[in-house]
Formats: C-alpha cells, structure tokens, sequence
C-alpha cells in the first residue's frame, strides 16, 4: 500500500510538473510565461532536492554497512594477532604495543602489522577487554550507534545478532584448554 501511494505521489508530481510545462509553452512570449517559467522551475529545483536526498539516505546506510564489514575484518585482525601472541608464549598482552611488536623472543615477532583506527568512530579509541592481571583478551567499539547488520553473521559472531551498539561486537580470544590424561592439570591447547 506505501509504495502505492507513493508511486501516485511521484506521479502526481509528474503530472503536474508536466501540465506546467504544457501552459508555458501553449503561453508563448508573453508576460504571463515569465512567471509559469518561474513557477515551472521552482518545482523542478523541489523535484530533485527531494530525489537527491533519497539519494544522500541511501549512500549513507551503504558508508555504515561498508563501515560494519571494516570493522568485522579489523576486530577478527585483531583477534587473531591476540592469539597468535597468545600461541608464542602462552600469555596475553598486556598492551596494544605488545601485538605489534612482541620482544619476548630472541627476535621481535609482529602479530599485528598496524594499529587500526575503529571505524565507527574514526579514531584509536578501542574498548580494551582485559580478564584480570591475564592482559588484553580483546577489543570492542568504542561507538554506541546501533548496529544495521542484525543476521548472517558467521557462527563465531552469532553473539553479533542482539548487539544493540557496535560496542556490544566484541572481538574476544579464549584459548582452548583440554584435558591431560591421568588427571593432571589442564594445559591450553592453542
């Protein structure tokens, strides 16, 4: 029914725009034409303000959804080089720095290749997830806008789909621990 009624807008619109044009030209030279020209225009310039802002709506929820799939390939980057770092040694980071540039081995090892700006806020303002005195176990937003993408997320984001912010993607690694046999105590398995 919506778009019904707004394809009778549109035509209306049309038609009226069309009728105008009609008398201007059926007017000729006259003084009485000036002023049709005039109207004419002044509803021509109203026509395509109003297209060019469907248009600026529609370019700016395509920037956000190109923005959510930079910052689902910049967190995963992220979670990755935590656990990679985490393999190396196994300990978190204790800071950012530590991914890019690990010293902990005789030669320096980069987990991270560069500190990513967040995308949604366009600057280096991450949410840092810390567990205790372990160190950082992963990054979130520091936006509080709400999320477009609501499905088909991968399954390791299925948390993803009730985010009411972006700061709710967290980018989080567990490692995982197993079991020895005989009962002694858990090693990780990553």
């Amino acid at each position: 029914m919506n778009g019904v009624v707004r394809r009778i807008r549109c035509d209306g619109a049309a038609l009226l725009f069309g009728v105008l044009i009609f008398l201007l030209l059926a007017a000729g030279p006259t003084a009485h034409a000036a002023g049709f020209t005039y109207i004419g225009l002044l509803i021509a310039i109203v026509i395509l303000g109003m297209a060019l802002s469907a248009v600026g709506v529609v370019w700016r929820t395509q920037a956000q959804r190109d923005r959510e799939q930079e910052l689902l390939f910049i967190g995963h980057d992220f979670e990755r080089a935590i656990a990679s770092y985490y393999r190396a040694g196994r300990q978190f980071p204790q800071e950012i720095d530590d991914l890019l540039e690990d010293k902990r081995g005789p030669e320096p090892a980069h987990h991270l290749r560069r500190f990513y700006s967040d995308p949604m806020t366009r600057a280096q303002d991450w949410n840092i997830i810390r567990v205790g005195a372990l160190g950082i176990t992963g990054i979130a937003s520091s936006s509080k806008d709400a999320p477009i993408k609501k499905e088909g997320f991968n399954k390791d984001e299925d948390a993803f789909k009730d985010a009411a912010s972006y700061g709710d993607w967290q980018f989080v690694y567990t490692p995982h621990i197993r079991q020895r046999r005989g009962g002694a105590a858990p090693r990780a398995a990553d």
